[in-house]
């Protein structure tokens, strides 16, 4: 006996910490959180876990639909464009699609479009059949949902309100910069994104939804209340939605990033450059400070968040650090908060990965 309990003290003793981000992601599955967490610095993985749930088994590579991650791809090829001159952050749509018949098409630029203020039409506004499902829009299994066709047709139609009034997230503003793009490099949005973002830098799952072809196995999502998400078509949120891959891959995305490999210092500088007017959205993403639990003085942020359905994603850079936080859930309605709150899960998560780090 006495023997016995040496060996457990020693195994107990020779077992390794919890660790502060270990510990917080305990935290969030005590909360109802399931899925995958990553943290990486700008060479390499350094924390990386899955976590499941009854019924709700996660493993590490799966795929997951990256949501309006998306957007953040699409912004970055946009900086590619203004960077290699063959694009202007002042260019207005009606100088790169001429054939955008919208009433706001020679006042709305692409600078406007990557900060939600253009005022087009919202697919969000589409009738849905239930409270619980998605807008019609989002439930069209059609060659071209999410492409040009939709730029040039549901996008182009009656604006909302004046460019510029006031900040208002939409789809169509991102699936209209999808159109440009494809006509800035004379290629599918699809293919840039693979030959511009996925190429260089060795990305092995990240892929385009298309309607026209049958998608891989994704990690489904689930409603707040446990019950499977309601019906959707990936391919029709387009530029602004439609990306899926692995965790490994937006890692390696986010280490592009921060490591300069997409973007010199200066374009990437003007991507992340929050508008305090426009609650701190700079292009495709949002540009804060905030304190975290464990840093002296405040961490600057950039945040991308996306959901769709029971599928909710964070991508979360420490510029100065040059470190990043990525979070895959399976669920709707988590309690994510707000960072600058000080509490929720992202804010508990963010602070253990960027401030509470074991030497």
């Amino acid at each position: 006996m006495i023997a016995l309990a040496f060996v457990a003290m020693l195994a107990l003793a020779s077992s390794p910490p919890t660790s502060p981000l270990d510990a917080a992601v305990d935290g969030a599955a005590a909360k109802g959180f399931a899925g995958e967490v990553l943290v990486t610095d700008v060479t390499s993985v350094t924390y990386a876990r899955a976590v499941s749930a009854p019924k709700r088994v996660h493993r590490r590579g799966e795929l997951w639909r990256w949501a309006s991650v998306t957007k953040q791809l699409t912004a970055t090829l946009v900086m590619q464009g203004v960077s290699e001159g063959r694009l202007s952050l002042d260019d207005t749509i009606a100088v790169r699609l001429p054939e955008f018949h919208g009433g706001s098409a020679r006042d709305v630029t692409i600078r406007i479009l990557l900060q939600h203020t253009s005022g087009l039409p919202n697919p969000d506004d589409t009738r849905a059949a239930s409270a619980s499902d998605l807008p019609d829009f989002y439930r069209r299994a059609i060659s071209g949902a999410g492409g040009a066709k939709d730029a040039l047709g549901y996008c182009a139609g009656r604006p909302k309100v004046e460019p510029g009034a006031a900040f208002a997230y939409n789809n169509c503003d991102f699936i209209v910069l999808g159109a440009i793009l494809e006509r800035v490099w004379g290629k599918p949005f699809a293919a840039s994104v693979r030959e511009r973002l996925a190429l260089p830098v060795g990305l092995k799952t990240l892929e385009i939804a298309n309607n026209d072809d049958r998608l891989p196995k994704l990690v489904p999502g689930y409603t707040d209340d446990g019950h499977p998400e309601p019906p959707f078509a990936l391919a029709t949120f387009g530029p602004a939605g439609a990306a899926y891959g692995s965790s490994d891959d937006l890692a390696a995305f986010d280490r592009a990033l921060i490591g300069h490999r997409y973007l010199n210092e200066a374009a990437t500088a003007t991507a992340w450059q929050g508008n305090p007017k426009l609650g701190y959205v700079a292009l495709g993403v949002w540009s804060f400070s905030a304190p975290l639990k464990g840093c002296a003085g405040s961490v600057n942020l950039v945040e991308r968040r996306g959901e769709i359905a029971g599928v909710e994603v964070r991508n979360l850079i420490a510029r100065d650090k040059k470190l990043a936080l990525i979070v895959f859930a399976d669920r709707a309605g988590l309690d994510f908060g707000e960072i600058w709150q000080g509490k929720g899960l992202t804010y508990d998560l963010a602070s253990a990965a960027f401030c509470q780090r074991p030497d």
